[in-house]
């Protein structure tokens, strides 16, 4: 074996030990006649020292090392002269007495160290060097940490791992799927799953009542900071359960992981919120809950005074940031920019000022009286030097979300949403479908298989769209961290469901009928929840973005610019899958 320490590992204790290290070299620095290189391996950072009195040759041989060669090295432990208080070895070093060099490098295209000098791209397309960096190696250690925590969590709670199959049938709803083109089954397809849904249930049906899987998950849609097409899931599913019972169970597994990886204890139980109030308050089905500014409605104090933009709107409403009245016209007015930018939408802001006096001056003084200013103050409970921001539009929805952007933006602002504080919440109650402007028809918010609230069944015979889902998601510091429901266990409650999504009984046999039929035998109430693996990492890492936390990610647009893929496939290849590639012009 070349080693016997690693490069983290050696302390004071260790003078005068005779000791091998291989690894990275970091830097080189040559002072006068001795020569310093920091030695890198996983587990930390070495200095070594190469003295040109007692051996020339092998400190000319060190004056040679060019950054990242491959080396190994024997010496002996010296005590450190200028001690480096920053690394765990910084009061020893090695007096090297051999050195092979493993392998020589290029020179990197960026510099190997947390703050590095390469930008997004280069970085993916040389994501084998980027992992040398100990930032990004701590991300992958704690995703190993974390998956570890969460097999012992659930092994003790009576779970069984199961694996399912990766090449599966299509479904027509929810996200795009990935699809596989079959050889031995020419024209035909198999689809990467997208989660293991009805697998998980089918594992119900076995009499398997407590599954989990850290499951690899696909889905072929449009990308964002906590969005890749491939993705881990730690996907669970319990029988004989109510959703209390699934609450239950894995707010004690967030419990559990907080406490082993970031040793923080999370007391009492968390909050639970009804869908409709995260959107009326919060325009967010995953409110960020670290700070306040929760919205408050203003239709009936400020409709119907002369101002057209509020006359005219469906919704008024805003929001209270405490103690921001000195922001000036210029900060506002920046504001009222970001508001009106494309992906948000909005046409402008109002704002209004607490003065020490407890006077409101408004940038809408001439339409309203300061008697219908105090009561919008007091609507929101506000004091003195507190600023009120408020947005309106035609559509009720959509304005609420466009508050939400600038409250968190707010938040952002004045630095409010600290990455070491964390607040967990449930959301609840969600609706059970949501109207597809693109489809013409309802669409299951979540998914098909989602069970109705037991108060609320008659209403898919009246009022469809009035029926709310036996679903809850986890939301930790606006991150919604995963989601689950109750499923439908009831065959004809299943095929009702279809029927309200617009299947056909022919095209639901077909689609689901290995479902349904399996229901016929004996399905178990049951219910189940998968967290984000990716997203709970980033969480506990502080990271903005779930690729950092992945090891080989694909970029914004869905590439893996270090192994050039997706890529044409030889002529060859496509004849034997039977397949004609025409790619239409855009």
């Amino acid at each position: 074996m070349f080693r016997t320490h690693t490069c983290g590992e050696l302390r004071i204790s260790d003078i005068n030990k005779q000791v091998t290290l291989a690894g990275w070299v970091q830097r080189s620095r040559k002072m006068g006649g001795m020569t310093f290189i920091d030695l890198r391996d996983r587990y930390g950072i070495t200095q070594l020292v190469f003295n040109e009195e007692s051996d020339a040759a092998l400190c000319e041989n060190a004056n040679r090392l060019g950054r990242e060669f491959v080396i190994r090295i024997t010496g002996t432990v010296n005590e450190r002269f200028s001690k480096n208080a920053n690394i765990p070895t910084g009061d020893i070093e090695i007096i090297v007495s051999e050195l092979h060099v493993l392998n020589a490098a290029l020179t990197p295209p960026f510099t190997i160290e947390d703050n590095t000098d390469g930008g997004d791209d280069i970085r993916m397309k040389y994501r084998y060097l980027d992992l040398r960096r100990p930032s990004v190696r701590r991300n992958l250690e704690l995703r190993h940490k974390m998956t570890i925590a969460v097999r012992q969590y659930l092994d003790k709670e009576g779970f069984i791992e199961v694996e399912t199959p990766v090449l599966v049938g299509s479904t027509p709803e929810g996200a795009r799927d990935f699809v596989v083109p079959s050889r031995m089954n020419p024209g035909q397809f198999y689809a990467l799953p997208q989660s293991p849904q009805t697998l998980k249930q089918l594992l119900m049906v076995s009499g398997f009542d407590r599954y989990f899987q850290i499951a690899k998950c696909f889905r072929d849609e449009d990308l964002r900071a906590d969005r890749q097409p491939e993705f881990t899931q730690i996907d669970c599913e319990m029988s004989f359960v109510e959703q209390d019972d699934i609450i239950e169970m894995f707010e004690g597994m967030t419990k559990y992981l907080f406490k082993e990886i970031r040793g923080v204890e999370l007391e009492g139980q968390f909050l639970r919120m009804p869908w409709a109030d995260a959107m009326k308050y919060y325009g967010s089905d995953k409110p960020d809950l670290r700070f306040g500014m929760k919205f408050v409605e203003l239709m009936d104090v400020l409709k119907g005074h002369g101002f057209p933009v509020f006359d005219s709107a469906e919704y008024i409403g805003g929001i209270c940031v405490e103690g921001a009245a000195h922001y000036t016209r210029k900060q506002l007015d920046a504001l009222t920019e970001f508001v009106k930018r494309p992906q948000i939408g909005a046409k402008g802001m109002v704002y209004a000022r607490v003065e020490k006096d407890g006077n409101v001056k408004s940038s809408v003084d001439k339409f309203y009286s300061q008697e219908v200013l105090q009561q919008m103050k007091e609507a929101f409970g506000a004091k003195a030097d507190d600023l009120i921001l408020i947005l309106s539009g035609d559509n009720t929805m959509k304005t609420r979300k466009q508050l939400c952007e600038l409250r968190l933006e707010m938040g952002n602002q004045l630095g409010l949403r600290d990455k070491n504080t964390f607040v967990c919440l449930w959301v609840v109650d969600f609706p059970m479908f949501e109207w597809s402007e693109q489809e013409n028809r309802l669409m299951a918010m979540h998914h098909p298989f989602t069970h109705p609230k037991d108060e609320d069944v008659d209403l898919l015979d009246t009022d469809p769209a009035a029926v709310r889902a036996d679903a809850y998601d986890m939301v930790i510091n606006g991150v919604e961290v995963g989601g689950g429901s109750i499923r439908i266990h009831d065959p004809q409650l299943q095929a009702k469901m279809f029927e309200i999504l617009g299947f056909t009984p022919e095209k639901a046999q077909e689609q689901f009928g290995f479902l349904m039929n399996a229901f016929k035998y004996g399905a178990p109430p049951h219910g189940g929840l998968a967290y984000g693996l990716d997203r709970w990492v980033s969480l506990f890492a502080g990271l903005d973005s779930i690729r950092d936390c992945i090891a080989f990610p694909k970029n914004n647009s869905g590439r893996d610019v270090m192994l050039d893929a997706p890529a044409l496939l030889d002529p060859s290849q496509l004849e034997e899958l039977n397949l004609v590639v025409d790619v239409k012009e855009k």
